[in-house]
């Protein structure tokens, strides 16, 4: 059995969608799981749609996830160049070998001639399919046209009789009628091949063993099989992976706005619980766990557990898992991913940052949203007095005022300000003045946040104020409810 290797060939058009960074990442646990090797080659031949930075986000996303690969632009394993602009020499020469057995013709169809057929197809009510005009051009008079300078194209002499039958990991034997397929353009007249060539003769003198790609080239394979038959080469094993969903009926996409992977981290999402999230898309590791590390993943990985069924893109879930991997981060790592979200609310030079992480460690879920989380600190916003009203511990407005003056005077007779000592100090003045603890600590903290629920309790919050500030909300509360 030859080495496992599997390849990620993206397109650099712009950023890097979730869809294509699945297909990476199962490319890459494949072959790790396997002992084989991961290539990143790069399909630029679509000049029209090329991104200039493109590049360097696939580098820094594959790079920033880990998922690093064993051969590619940056790393010759001898099969280079990895880069299909580079390697326009080489499709040419396989595309005329087609020539030759017949297997493709040279074309001389202007994109005039084929919009205007194309028009009347769809005038006609039918599927427009190229209709072999330049088949019947002797093979001589379309080398002396080819050597005159006319423009041309390569298209592949697809059988008009018969099927084609190939096997795919996921959705078994399938097989489709020829007549069904159009003549694909193998080399485009700018003499680039096209992707669907490319990635053909590419795939074969590299010595990718498994190529994994979205469901939606399930229609295309065909096209490839007759190509891989026409070389008498040996077809890889095909893994076709379900679609990605936002509901229903749409395919999540970042043409529609859908999030690409530098949204999520924009927001405040971590590499690794997009990975264990994205990976769950579409695979089953037959067990109940969720929450995998990158061994894990590698370990439990296999394309049995890969659906037919489309999988669907749920917002929740992820939030939850990435709140999961936060919560899982040593503190001095979170702290570092907070401070800058912190730094969008309040000041460093005022606040401990420590104190408030240790807070937040537990309860954001994602990143992003720390900042509204404390945007309370500055400054209390004027706030309904309704708040300090709580069935639970039978509060009204006047025995929240009463225990905010309590609590003002037992403050501000404290030496120390630290989290034990506020929680010593309101503990046992709810206990002196026959008060439920939850009567002194509600509308301390409502008084001290303005707000019906935030990330700490009231003896965090003044730990966290200080006590000048914690004693100035006091006040201003106790004159408000007064």
């Amino acid at each position: 059995m030859s080495r496992v290797r599997t390849r990620f060939a993206p397109s650099p058009t712009g950023y890097m969608h979730i869809g294509n960074l699945r297909t990476a990442l199962y490319g890459y646990l494949y072959a790790k799981k396997n002992g084989g090797d991961f290539v990143l080659r790069i399909e630029d031949t679509d000049q029209e749609r090329y991104v200039a930075d493109a590049c360097d986000v696939i580098f820094s996303t594959l790079k920033r996830c880990g998922l690093d690969w064993d051969e590619g632009p940056d790393k010759d394993g001898g099969v280079g160049p990895y880069v299909q602009s580079e390697r326009k020499g080489i499709y040419m020469e396989y595309a005329k070998m087609l020539v030759e057995s017949g297997a493709a013709y040279y074309c001389f169809c202007t994109d005039e001639q084929i919009e205007a057929k194309r028009q009347q197809a769809v005038e006609a009510g039918i599927t427009y399919k190229y209709g072999k005009d330049c088949l019947s051009i002797p093979l001589e008079e379309a080398k002396r046209r080819v050597e005159a300078g006319e423009p041309f194209t390569i298209r592949q002499n697809v059988p008009t009789t018969g099927s084609v039958t190939y096997e795919d990991a996921v959705f078994g034997t399938i097989t489709v009628d020829c007549d069904t397929l159009d003549d694909m353009v193998l080399i485009k007249t700018d003499g680039l091949p096209t992707y669907n060539f490319a990635n053909v003769v590419d795939d074969h003198l590299m010595g990718i063993t498994h190529v994994m790609r979205g469901s939606e080239y399930l229609s295309s394979t065909p096209k490839y099989t007759l190509l891989y038959r026409a070389f008498g080469w040996e077809e890889p094993t095909y893994v076709h992976l379900p679609l990605i969903m936002k509901d229903q009926h749409n395919k999540l996409s970042k043409r529609n706005g859908d999030a690409s992977y530098q949204d999520l981290i924009a927001k405040g999402y971590l590499s690794d619980a997009v990975l264990n999230y994205i990976a769950l898309l579409g695979w089953n590791p037959g067990t109940n766990q969720e929450v995998f590390t990158r061994e894990e993943l590698i370990n439990a990985f296999d394309v049995s557990g890969v659906s037919k069924s489309p999988a669907l893109f749920d917002p929740l879930k992820l939030r939850w898992m990435n709140g999961e991997y936060i919560k899982a981060l040593p503190f001095e790592e979170f702290l570092a991913l907070a401070t800058p979200w912190l730094d969008k609310s309040v000041a460093k030079d005022k606040y401990d940052y420590k104190l408030i992480a240790q807070l937040l460690h537990t309860r954001a879920e994602v990143l992003s949203e720390i900042p509204a989380m404390v945007e309370f600190l500055p400054v209390v916003a004027p706030h309904d007095t309704d708040l300090y009203l709580h069935k639970k511990f039978k509060l009204t407005k006047e025995i929240a005022h009463h225990a905010l003056i309590l609590c003002r005077d037992a403050l501000s007779a404290l030496e120390s300000f630290d989290g034990t000592s506020i929680h010593d100090c309101l503990i046992a003045l709810a206990a002196d003045n026959g008060l439920k603890n939850g009567q002194v600590l509600w509308p301390a903290r409502v008084a001290l946040s303005g707000l019906p629920s935030t990330p700490g309790g009231a003896v965090e919050l003044a730990e966290i104020l200080g006590k000048k500030e914690t004693l100035a909300r006091l006040d201003a509360a106790i004159a408000m409810l007064g």
